[in-house]
Formats: structure tokens, C-alpha cells, sequence
């Protein structure tokens, strides 16, 4: 297995650029990175493994959705920096529910092709929240909040988060229920676009909220304060 891994050019890089093809009819699913770790579970499984940038942590792919890519071949580019990966793709490869993820023209932003499944089910509303704060980012200022937010950057999005959190508080101090929940709501998604903003995936949260369960919460904010 070492002798594999070191047919790569790791010196170049930390994270391999990884296409990833059909091997019925070599339409191409995706991109994706691999570190040394995730090719080596790639290789060991035959189940695509990869390293993700956003989340900062190996996942297999289909993890959450059931999608999972079976390998059939890896093949390295002549500067043994790139790698190619043929697969039997299970359900769709985008997070957004269409086959490919490579969807929409560049030149019109046309979305060329339609949504086969509806993930929302699979990842969970804040996931998908996320994704589709992310995917709105670069969009007109005047089609969406998300986007004008955007577009007035991070002072604006930061006022937004203060001002949902004093708005929860008063909902909280007036014993008001339903306005707990709509502004909860409020700040969740003002925080989402924070995050967002910042490139940084609510999974990471997730992960650190899951570090913290065998740990005190006084033991923990001892330990930042040292």
C-alpha cells in the first residue's frame, strides 16, 4: 500500500485533485480532493473517500445520503499530481440532487439539467440552508436577502447577527414562545450566512459540539482560559 501512496506527488500538495467519471459512459460526476489518509481508505475499501476543505475532515462519500461511488479504477496523471477514478455512482453525485455537478453553463448560468432527488430529507435543513446560502453568494444583490447581504459584507452580516441575538433575547425575556422560535430561526440563518461568509461548514460545529461530550463544560472553559 506505501508503494501506491508514494506514486503520488504529495511534495506538490497535501490534498490530490480528484475527477471522478462513470464507468458506463465516462460522464463526469464531480471533483473532488483526496489527502493521503482518504486515498489510502479509497484504495482499501474501493469506496470513494475524500478529504473535504469545507468540513476539514475525511467523508465518505454518500455518508449521509446513501450516494455512495464504488471505485472501479484510479489512474494518475503524467505529473502524478491528479488523479482519475471511474465509479459506479448509487443515486446522484451533487448534494443538490442532480447526477453531475457540473450543471450549470458558465457563459448564461443556465441550469442545464433538473433535480432527480430531493436531498433535503438526506442532509437535514441546516445543511441545506448552508449549501444554499453558499450557492447564492455570487447571485444578483436584488434576487435574494442572502445575496444583498452578501454583497454588503461582513459589517452588515455582523449587525444582522447582533441584532437577531438582542431580538431572541427579548422574545426569551417576555416568556414569548412563538417569538422564541421565529427569531431562533432568525439568528440560526444570520449565523449560517456568517459562516458562510467565512467559508466555514456547519459540520465543523457539529464537530466540535461532539468533542465536547465527554468533557465538563467547566473543564472546557477552564482549559481556553489557561
Amino acid at each position: 500500500m506505501q508503494e501506491i501512496l508514494n506514486r503520488i506527488d504529495w511534495q506538490k500538495q497535501e490534498l490530490l485533485p480528484v475527477i471522478v467519471q462513470d464507468v458506463t459512459n465516462n460522464e463526469v460526476l464531480m471533483m473532488a480532493y483526496m489527502d493521503k489518509e482518504a486515498l489510502e481508505l479509497s484504495l482499501q475499501t474501493g469506496i470513494a473517500h475524500y478529504f473535504s476543505r469545507s468540513k476539514q475532515r475525511i467523508w465518505k462519500k454518500g455518508e449521509s445520503s446513501g450516494h455512495i461511488q464504488t471505485i472501479h479504477s484510479f489512474n494518475i496523471d503524467c505529473d502524478n499530481d491528479t488523479l482519475l477514478i471511474k465509479v459506479t455512482q448509487e443515486g446522484v453525485a451533487c448534494h443538490t440532487g442532480r447526477r453531475s455537478c457540473f450543471f450549470t453553463e458558465l457563459k448564461s448560468g443556465d441550469v442545464q439539467t433538473e433535480v432527480e432527488v430531493n436531498t433535503d430529507a438526506m442532509y437535514g435543513v441546516i445543511d441545506t440552508l448552508y449549501h444554499t446560502i453558499q450557492e447564492r453568494k455570487n447571485a444578483d444583490p436584488s434576487t435574494s436577502w442572502t445575496a444583498k447581504l452578501f454583497s454588503k459584507g461582513e459589517n452588515t452580516i455582523l449587525k444582522k447577527v447582533i441584532e437577531e441575538s438582542g431580538e431572541f433575547t427579548f422574545a426569551f425575556k417576555d416568556n414569548d414562545e412563538a417569538e422564541m422560535i421565529y427569531e431562533a430561526a432568525d439568528l440560526t440563518y444570520h449565523m449560517l450566512v456568517a459562516l458562510a461568509y467565512k467559508n466555514i461548514s456547519p459540520d465543523r460545529i457539529k464537530q466540535e459540539l461532539a468533542r465536547r461530550f465527554d468533557i465538563s463544560g467547566i473543564a472546557e472553559k477552564n482549559s481556553r482560559e489557561s
